[in-house]
């Protein structure tokens, strides 16, 4: 059988790459056009929170005054960037399960075969969940303002560069997920070895300082090393105009991290292609 790879044909990369992305990035677009109950579903639980939370824990948190807000704010503004969190995390989870799925219907195997780079096509996968993760965050702001958390016009723009910084990264993660994730019946758990840990076991819903305060140092450790918290940081900081080089540093390097382990895995020479073949 012969083994010939299939060439790329330089002079036409242009081409080729830009209709790979229209095809890429379109199909995950008309997907969530198709399907309006997905919106509506990926904004109940982050607006649960922040009218429930809030009005359960506003006298307890609602007079803290953390960095970076020089003076007190509501629980639900210092909410407002954990729940950004949370809608990115959540669809970058949606987004692994729709590639296991590809995967098992073997749409992955025909699109990672093209004659493309596969790091531009897993980019253009990453690009397409992360537009999509922007889309929900940027719906969810404008309903969170209809519950009273405005925001000035003069931070909408660092806050979006936070906003699209941590959905990629968190897209990223969705790409390694799925490369492990061998089967739909498994992704339940592993959603819930992910998503509630790095949620929970961060500053989106409390300050950092509280629970080295009461004494929960290994959690403290825990969250600071966590990316999910450098993810709530930089929108948190970009909320109030300022911006956390920081974190954002970090979830740059994390994103940079997790896309090198979802292309090694989906190298048919090392992970879930080889293992298909020599089934």
């Amino acid at each position: 059988m012969s083994t010939t790879p299939v060439t790329f044909n330089a002079p036409n990369a242009g081409p080729h790459a830009l209709r790979a992305l229209r095809a890429v990035v379109g199909r995950e677009l008309q997907r969530f056009v198709r399907q309006p109950s997905r919106l509506g579903s990926a904004l109940v639980r982050p607006l649960l929170w922040l009218v429930v939370f809030t009005a359960g824990f506003h006298n307890v948190f609602g007079v803290s005054i953390v960095e970076p807000y020089d003076t007190y704010i509501e629980y639900k503004v210092y909410m407002l960037p954990g729940l950004l969190g949370m809608v990115a995390l959540f669809n970058g989870m949606q987004s692994s399960l729709s590639m296991v799925y590809d995967r098992e219907m073997g749409v992955m195997r025909l699109l990672l075969t093209a004659p493309l780079p596969r790091g531009l096509l897993l980019g253009f996968k990453l690009l397409g969940a992360a537009v999509l993760s922007l889309v929900q965050m940027g719906v969810f702001v404008a309903v969170a303002w209809l519950f009273g958390v405005t925001l000035s016009w003069a931070v909408l723009p660092g806050l979006f560069l936070a906003m699209a910084l941590s959905a990629l990264m968190l897209a990223a993660l969705g790409l390694v997920l799925s490369v492990h994730v061998r089967q739909l019946e498994n992704f339940a758990g592993t959603m819930n070895f992910v998503i509630f840990p790095m949620f929970f076991i961060s500053s989106a819903l409390y300050p950092l300082w509280k629970l080295e305060e009461s004494g929960a140092w290994w959690i403290h450790a825990l969250a600071q090393w966590n990316p999910f918290t450098h993810a709530v940081e930089a929108m948190r900081f970009a909320s109030v105009g300022q911006w956390h080089s920081g974190s954002a540093a970090v979830v740059l390097g994390c994103m940079a991290v997790f896309f090198v382990l979802a292309l090694w895995g989906y190298d048919p020479q090392r992970g879930w292609m080889k293992q298909k073949g020599a089934a």
